[in-house]
């Protein structure tokens, strides 16, 4: 299969930052239709009104059709999310453990102060999307030890809310959605091209680097199967995340990969290896529409497959560099209509 046509696919969590770096990076996600936009800014955007205003941000810089979020803390006021949802005004709300990654000072430290919240939620029919990972032991250990001390207990409190597990990294989140009604789960570029491995093998890579973080073989398996399975809990999701690259390239390093300009081109050539590109279009472009009750996009993209893609090593932005995600091959995956 040299040509395939399907759905215009969706990002189901997008990082487009804010600012100078808002306007560099937001033309590079134009290849999907709509995007679950990640709140966690510095301050984050913890209200409908800073939503709003976050979303015109978004659309002025170029992308068109943002899905914004709320950024949970101990703090939100319930009646808030429910009318910012009501309104439009948001898709979902973001919920991070303080301190688990990326601008998460300001996320949840006791559960219980957000009951309130999730209840809310759970009956307006407010979408939750969980970071999930603890914030203490093993780093390779903690969305494991989040699914057993966290996730399962809210799960089971509020068995009606629906819930996004991000990014999923190990085969136990892969069985925990499978197991579980109302549980829909992304997966990231970097999770299904790569591995701890990768990351740590003749010296740390920066640029593999991410939260949560690579697992080994075994768990990037259990991810090439669940994606490609053509299960409808499973859908995409980059994690698009820039950093600059200085910071990146730090001694202790920013968390993220960069892959908005070719994720499309990194998916298809994954299930090309697991021949299985007959299913990309239910990964792409309709198992997270369905998930958030939404419809899939009317229009379409092609992907033809070419020589190798000439893509540049990396974006400058105001005199800050954003490198490229280099899964470490030629990708031949080009979108081209």
């Amino acid at each position: 299969m040299d040509t395939l046509t399907i759905r215009r696919p969706d990002d189901w969590h997008l990082h487009l930052r804010d600012g100078d770096m808002l306007r560099a990076v937001a033309p590079a996600s134009a290849q999907f239709g709509r995007a679950i936009i990640m709140p966690n800014l510095v301050p984050p955007v913890v209200t409908g009104a800073q939503a709003a205003e976050y979303r015109d941000r978004i659309t002025a810089a170029g992308f068109a059709r943002p899905l914004m979020t709320l950024y949970l803390t101990e703090d939100t006021d319930p009646a808030d999310v429910v009318a910012a949802h009501r309104d439009g005004i948001v898709t979902a709300v973001k919920l991070y453990p303080a301190g688990a990654t990326t601008n998460s000072a300001s996320g949840v430290r006791d559960f219980d102060r957000v009951r309130p919240v999730l209840a809310a939620m759970e009956d307006a029919g407010v979408p939750l999307c969980i970071h999930g990972e603890t914030t203490d032991g093993d780093v390779f250990d903690r969305e494991a030890a989040f699914l057993d001390r966290t996730l399962a207990p809210l799960r089971a409190a509020h068995p009606a809310l629906k819930i996004t597990l991000e990014h999923v990294t190990t085969s136990e989140a892969v069985q925990f959605v499978r197991g579980h009604d109302n549980i829909g789960a992304t997966i990231t570029v970097q999770h299904l091209m790569a591995n701890r491995t990768t990351m740590l093998s003749h010296g740390m890579r920066p640029h593999f680097y991410c939260l949560p973080i690579l697992k080994r073989d075994t768990h990037q398996a259990a991810l090439r199967q669940a994606a490609t399975s053509g299960e409808a809990k499973f859908f995409l999701g980059t994690d698009s995340a820039p950093h600059p690259t200085h910071a990146k390239e730090a001694t202790c390093c920013a968390a993220g990969c960069f892959t908005a300009p070719h994720a499309l081109a990194c998916y298809a050539h994954v299930f090309e290896e697991e021949g299985a590109l007959d299913r990309l279009e239910a990964f792409a472009s309709l198992n997270g529409p369905a998930h958030y009750g939404l419809p899939p996009n009317d229009e379409t993209v092609t992907l033809t497959k070419g020589p190798a893609l000439d893509l540049p090593e990396r974006i400058e932005t105001n005199g800050q560099a954003v490198t490229l995600f280099d899964p470490g091959h030629a990708l031949h995956w080009h979108v081209t209509a």
